[in-house]
C-alpha cells in the first residue's frame, strides 16, 4: 500500500469514528423522575380539592335517622358552603374556632336543612331551621308554636320505608312499626305529618307518639342564633335538648352553621358485601337527585 493510500484510510477511519460518536450522542440519557415536581402537583391538587370542599360544596353522609323521612341512613348529599357566607366552621377541618362572625353572611331561611356544629365541639349535625333571631319557640303535644301561633300540621298517609342494612327500624325506637308489605318485604311504617311554616314552606315530619321532646317551654331565640330541629321529632337530638343529652344545647350561634343541604346524589341500603356483584343492588332506587329544599320555596 502506498503512503497516500494509508493516509486516506486513516482519515476514513477517523471520520467513521466521529460519525459514530455523533450518532451515539444523538440519543440522550432518559432523565430520572422529578419527584419535587410530582410532589408539587399532588400538593396543588389536594389544595384545590380542600378549597372546593371548604368554600363551595362538599359531599355529606347521613349516619343517623334524625331527619327521617326526608333523609335516610346511607344517603349521600351535596352541601353548599356559600349561601350563608363563611365562618370558622366553613372549612372542611374546623381548626379556627377562635374566629367569630361571618364573612359575606346572610341568615338562613326557616325550613332550610343545614349543617351545624354545636358550640364546644367539632361534630357536624344536620337539622332543619325552625326559628330565627327574635322568634318565640315552644312545643305542646308535639305541635310547634312559632311566635304564639301553632304551625299548620296536617296528617299524611303513613310512609312505608323498606327495612334494610341501614334502616333497621329498631323495635326499641320504633315499637310496633315493623310490618310486612304486600310484596312480602319488611317495612318500617312511619306516621307522617306535613308541617307548614309562615310563608308556605312545608316538609314532612315523623310523629311516633308521646315523647320527652313533645313539650318545650317557650324561649326567645337570641340575636345571631337559630333554633334547629330534626324532622324525626321523637328521635332527634336537636335544639330542644342539652349537650349532656347529646343535643345542640339550645339555639345555635349563626356562625356555627356550616352550609345548606341541596340534594341527594345517591343512597345505599347497606346490604352490599365485598362482592362487586352485590353493589348495583345496594343502590336505593328513586332517591338520587331528590331536592332537600322544602316545598313552597
Amino acid at each position: 500500500m502506498r503512503d497516500d493510500e494509508a493516509v486516506l484510510n486513516r482519515r476514513d477511519n477517523a471520520a467513521d469514528a466521529r460519525i459514530g460518536t455523533i450518532k451515539t450522542s444523538a440519543h440522550p440519557q432518559k432523565p430520572g423522575a422529578d419527584w419535587w415536581a410530582e410532589a408539587k402537583g399532588v400538593f396543588w391538587l389536594i389544595l384545590a380539592v380542600l378549597g372546593f370542599h371548604s368554600l363551595v360544596a362538599k359531599p355529606f353522609y347521613i349516619p343517623s335517622e334524625s331527619m327521617l323521612p326526608t333523609l335516610e341512613v346511607g344517603d349521600r348529599l351535596v352541601v353548599t358552603k356559600y349561601p350563608y357566607g363563611f365562618s370558622w366552621v366553613t372549612p372542611t377541618f374546623h381548626v379556627l374556632p377562635f374566629l367569630h362572625g361571618r364573612l359575606f353572611g346572610s341568615m338562613p331561611k326557616r325550613g332550610d336543612v343545614v349543617i351545624a356544629v354545636p358550640p364546644g365541639t367539632h361534630t357536624d349535625y344536620i337539622k332543619r331551621v325552625i326559628g330565627l333571631p327574635g322568634d318565640r319557640i315552644s312545643l305542646s303535644g308535639g305541635a310547634v308554636y312559632l311566635n304564639g301561633q301553632k304551625l299548620e300540621r296536617r296528617r299524611m298517609p303513613d310512609r312505608m320505608v323498606p327495612i334494610d342494612g341501614n334502616t333497621r327500624c329498631d323495635p326499641r325506637e320504633y315499637p310496633g312499626r315493623r310490618v310486612r308489605g304486600r310484596d312480602g318485604a319488611m317495612y318500617c311504617r312511619l306516621t307522617i305529618y306535613r308541617e307548614t311554616l309562615p310563608g308556605g314552606r312545608s316538609y314532612d315530619t315523623v310523629d311516633l307518639g308521646p315523647s320527652i321532646g313533645d313539650d318545650y317551654s317557650e324561649i326567645t331565640v337570641p340575636p345571631g342564633h337559630v333554633f334547629l330541629m330534626g324532622d324525626n321529632r321523637d328521635n332527634s337530638a336537636d335544639s330542644r335538648f342539652s349537650r349532656a343529652q347529646n343535643g345542640l344545647g339550645g339555639p345555635v350561634p349563626w356562625e356555627n352553621i356550616g352550609g345548606r343541604a341541596e340534594f341527594i346524589t345517591f343512597s345505599l341500603d347497606g346490604n352490599a358485601t365485598w362482592n362487586p356483584l352485590t353493589w348495583p343492588d345496594a343502590f336505593r332506587p328513586g332517591r338520587a337527585g331528590m331536592s332537600l329544599h322544602p316545598e313552597g320555596n
